[in-house]
């Protein structure tokens, strides 16, 4: 150990007569371990929202869509689905039908979305949906099947086994004129994507009913993909559009959520800006810390440039001292942080409507990224706070301090 970080260390252990300069440091260490703490614990939050969010959304939806402009669906869809598996980077195509329906359940009737999908080919990326066992996917025999969100079963009371009966808008000629189109499905099976939205709105079925029920035999509503790298997709979406035909409509999981995930990214950087300031505000006691130590140790730098000490050596010895004022709270607040978001994940400590925010509780995800740039900015701004305190001490006179020793 060289002999300023010596002094300096030996500084920071204020003798009893010097207690009020030990009651300053150790305020200033708690600020800064304050600041930091609150620091992790507040982009943890607001990361963890954005993930487990961005989670159950990708879960239920798909990466890219792919939409017919003119309205009357997708033609010879399975030569698209092949064109569209030649761009690299695409892992699943499948094709969907859906429309608006109303569902009439034992209890009370729900407007749902009913999307015809190829569970096979939907398992390989949707966790809720490969937990259902075979037996309660599905079926085109010998009464076709429909599986329900779990708030949407909820909502209209019916449980697997029961009997709905679907209306759609598309309208069938009879006796007595145009009349709502009517299908009775069998429940076969209850999902939950741990998203509230698509939970109370979504019934699935299988493809060829969802097609002969919406008269679209031959035809699919849109084309679903799923790609590797998840913040890929704006860049595969233009290359697919110069591949598929012009009335061919492409967007991004991105785009239809473009407002939530910008709320979110605004809101987690206005947030560290703030509480940033409560670690410059303990910079200050830093600055007044020091201060107070060269006011207080002027005899002592007298004698050490008496002896030879060069006004550098000075200066570290106070750049030193308020290196480590910030070196233990930044340490003691990230590790208090991490233990606070431990907690937090654990025992669930923040709930929240599930009905608004899709999740139930508020989980802590903390990246390597945020937690270097904390510890990054909270040590910027401690040895920040140095530079002026260490500078007037090595300005100090010796004549002048040891002058009425």
């Amino acid at each position: 150990m060289n002999y300023e970080l010596f002094i300096a260390s030996r500084y920071l252990k204020a003798k009893r007569k010097q207690a009020f300069i030990s009651v300053i440091t150790f305020i200033s260490m708690l600020g800064i371990t304050i600041g930091v703490m609150a620091l992790v614990i507040a982009l943890a939050l607001i990361t963890g929202f954005q993930e487990d969010v961005q989670a159950k959304i990708l879960g239920a939806t798909s990466h890219i869509i792919v939409e017919d402009l003119g309205g009357e669906g997708i033609r010879d869809y399975q030569n698209l689905i092949d064109k569209i598996k030649t761009v690299p980077g695409i892992e699943v195509v499948y094709p969907v039908v859906y429309d608006m329906a109303l569902i009439n359940g034992p209890y009370r009737s729900r407007g749902a979305m009913l999307k015809g999908i190829d569970f096979d080919l939907e398992k390989r990326h949707s966790p809720w949906l490969a937990k259902l066992e075979q037996g309660q996917l599905p079926s085109d025999t010998p009464r076709e099947g429909i599986l329900l969100g779990k708030e949407l079963a909820f909502a209209i009371g019916a449980g697997s086994g029961d009997t709905v009966t679907v209306l759609t808008s598309s309208a069938r000629l009879s006796p007595m004129g145009l009349v709502p189109k009517t299908k009775r499905f069998v429940v076969s099976g209850i999902f939950s994507t741990g998203l509230y939205e698509f939970d109370s709105s979504t019934a699935l079925s299988s493809l060829p009913a969802a097609q002969k029920f919406f008269g679209l035999e031959g035809r699919i509503s849109q084309v679903q993909i799923m790609i590797a790298d998840i913040f890929k997709a704006g860049k595969l979406s233009e290359e697919l559009k110069q591949i598929l035909p012009p009335s061919a409509y492409v967007t991004t999981w991105m785009e239809l959520n473009r407002s939530l995930f910008s709320a979110l990214k605004l809101e987690k950087n206005i947030m560290f800006l703030t509480i940033s300031l409560i670690v410059l505000v303990a910079a200050l006691n830093i600055i007044a810390t020091l201060i107070l130590m060269v006011m207080e140790k002027t005899r002592d730098i007298g004698i050490l440039m008496a002896i030879g000490a060069p006004s550098r050596s000075i200066q570290k010895i106070f750049f030193f001292q308020g290196t480590m004022i910030g070196v233990i709270g930044t340490t003691a607040g990230v590790l208090l942080g991490l233990l606070c978001c431990w907690l937090a994940n654990t025992f669930e400590l923040i709930k929240v409507p599930v009905d608004i925010y899709q999740i139930s509780f508020v989980p802590f995800h903390i990246r390597i990224f945020d937690l270097a740039m904390i510890i990054g900015v909270s040590l910027f701004i401690s040895l920040l706070s140095t530079l002026f305190p260490s500078h007037r001490a090595s300005r100090v006179d010796p004549v002048i301090a040891l002058k009425y020793e």
